[in-house]
């Protein structure tokens, strides 16, 4: 077998977490599958994937030897459009990841236009509250709302949201409206936990960081949860503007202590494309920035 199929084949089994499984997804037989494992370790010297009865995982030189993998596919793949003449046209297949409600609330809708707007394309969503490995998880396009490390990947700002309290106006005329970090303490809060964490209101006052950690007798795991609370009229809530940016236009609640808001958070469009860009990743790409630049929920923050 050639040193591309057997790369095919590699990666097939890393995906798939199997022998077998790779076998189908290729349309070749299990023996076939194993013998180019075999042949390609050999001319390695080294072994790629630790076997058992009932699992496959692979080695430290395998997962770095996977990424090279998808990576020289993944070029071999676009310089055959290329010369095909397919780079100009986007169609095919784009994968693309951002956190759930902004995925629902935001990027969505955008994807209805692209798809109108690019009959040959198709689009795999990914919508997570967590930090998508883009390499690893095989995702070609990012929306992030957070800071940037340094990082290979190509990233375009496009805008950014507050990290707001907020309350509802019936809740406010019954207990007053806050006029200070300090004077939270003497608030109902609705907070926010994960798993890992509980939440905590970074504030700034008289120019210096504080740290509110509120006392909260109702706790979500969920954003949606948490703004319902505050819609009801059950206390204060943290939350990023871009959340409850109906709410606001509702009047149904309303932003506290903007004066004491920590800097905004920058959002970014991300591809982890080097070199040519497919046109396939670029028109989602373009896409995306044209209309999240345009979105006044994200550009009104870019002054903030």
């Amino acid at each position: 077998m050639d040193r591309l199929q057997s790369m095919r084949v590699f990666v097939s089994i890393a995906e798939e977490s199997g022998f077998a499984p790779a076998a189908r997804r290729l349309s070749v037989s299990p023996a076939t599958v194993t013998r180019a494992v075999s042949e390609l370790e050999t001319r390695l010297g080294c072994r790629l994937l630790h076997r058992t009865t009932r699992s496959v995982s692979l080695t430290e030189a395998g997962q770095r030897y996977l990424e090279d993998c998808r990576r020289i596919l993944s070029e071999i793949e676009e310089a055959d459009r290329h010369a095909a003449g397919i780079h100009s046209a986007p169609r095919g297949g784009v994968s693309l990841t951002a956190s759930v409600m902004f995925g629902r609330i935001v990027v969505a809708p955008i994807l209805f236009g692209l798809l109108d707007r690019y009959p040959e394309l198709s689009v795999s969503s990914l919508f997570v509250d967590r930090v998508v490995h883009m390499v690893d998880e095989g995702i070609d396009v990012a929306v992030r709302i957070a800071p940037l490390p340094d990082s290979s990947l190509t990233a375009v700002r496009v805008g950014s949201v507050r990290r707001v309290l907020c309350a509802s106006p019936e809740y406010l005329a019954k207990r007053g409206r806050p006029n200070s970090p300090s004077a939270l303490a003497g608030h109902d809060t609705v907070s926010l936990f994960n798993i890992s964490r509980m939440s905590e209101w970074n504030l700034f006052e008289d120019g210096k960081p504080n740290t509110f950690r509120p006392d909260s007798r109702l706790l979500f795991n969920t954003t949606d949860a948490a703004i319902a609370a505050a819609v009801a009229g059950r206390g204060i809530t943290r939350v990023l503007s871009y959340m409850i940016a109906p709410h606001l236009k509702q009047g149904t609640l309303e932003v506290l202590l903007e004066d004491f808001e920590p800097p905004a958070v920058p959002i970014h469009v991300m591809h982890k494309e080097t070199g040519q860009t497919s046109a396939r990743v670029r028109a989602v790409v373009d896409h995306l920035v044209e209309h999240l630049r345009g979105n006044p929920i994200i550009a009104a923050n870019e002054s903030a």
